[in-house]
């Protein structure tokens, strides 16, 4: 028979289906207590405070700092020209570069093989150039992150008496090597045509930079105490004073 009107139907009630546990593996939930499991890793930037200590230590704040002045911005600009002339090829240009080689076989044949003189970058292999005294010139960015991939690279530079330089910024120095950002970029050797204008710059680093680098050092800190020692050490001012001022009278 059809259901009257204004009576509601109820649905049959649907069986729910009972979880099949394995006796052999046992659920255990996680305790992140004291000597429990280990807690999931978190964003701590914000509590990280440790980074001050090695800006303060090596003087990193130079790298900010020295690349502003007038000097310095006039050399930049006529280093960028030199390194744009050495800028290495792209993919497009390697790609027609390896199409062409088998039509120049026999050419290449004839003439000697020489590696083309560019700019070298990644890391590595700048302060693998560094070490074997092959690089010329040195140039770091001041904005690289973490700054302790570079903090050390002037240290080594003046122990194997390469002139370096650090200037604004990864991304300028990146789209001379076609990338997005480069920390460092080093030079080997120049064209004879360059050699005058490229001996002027390395004249200009060294006396910015290299010969520089002792006179930064010794005046890092300033010997300038935080505020709470200051208020302790005018406290024990007044009182010795003070006592001073009794023993007279």
């Amino acid at each position: 028979m059809a259901p009257k009107r204004g009576v509601k139907v109820v649905a049959p009630a649907k069986k729910k289906q009972e979880k099949v546990v394995n006796p052999l593996f046992e659920k255990r939930p996680k305790q992140f207590g004291i000597g429990g499991a280990l807690p999931p890793k978190k964003d701590l930037h914000r509590f990280v405070k440790w980074l001050k200590i090695i800006l303060g230590s090596y003087n990193i704040d130079w790298f900010s700092s020295v690349v502003s002045t007038q000097n310095i911005k006039y050399m930049a600009t006529s280093l960028f020209k030199l390194l744009l002339k050495y800028r290495p090829e792209d993919k497009a240009a390697k790609k027609e570069r390896l199409l062409e080689r088998p039509r120049l076989r026999l050419k290449e044949k004839l003439l000697s093989r020489k590696k083309p003189i560019v700019v070298k970058y990644g890391l590595n292999h700048v302060t693998y150039l560094i070490e074997q005294n092959k690089a010329q010139l040195v140039v770091i960015a001041h904005d690289v992150d973490p700054i302790e991939l570079v903090v050390w690279l002037p240290a080594l530079c003046r122990k194997m008496v390469v002139p370096y330089c650090i200037v604004k910024g990864k991304s300028r120095l990146g789209s001379i090597v076609h990338k997005k950002t480069a920390a460092v970029l080093c030079l080997t050797t120049v064209k004879n045509e360059d050699k005058l204008e490229f001996s002027k710059i390395l004249e200009a680093i060294k006396a910015n930079f290299n010969d520089k680098y002792d006179e930064y050092r010794k005046k890092w800190g300033g010997g300038i105490m935080g505020s709470k020692s200051q208020t302790k050490t005018k406290a024990k001012e007044k009182l010795l004073a003070k006592e001073a001022a009794q023993r007279m009278t």
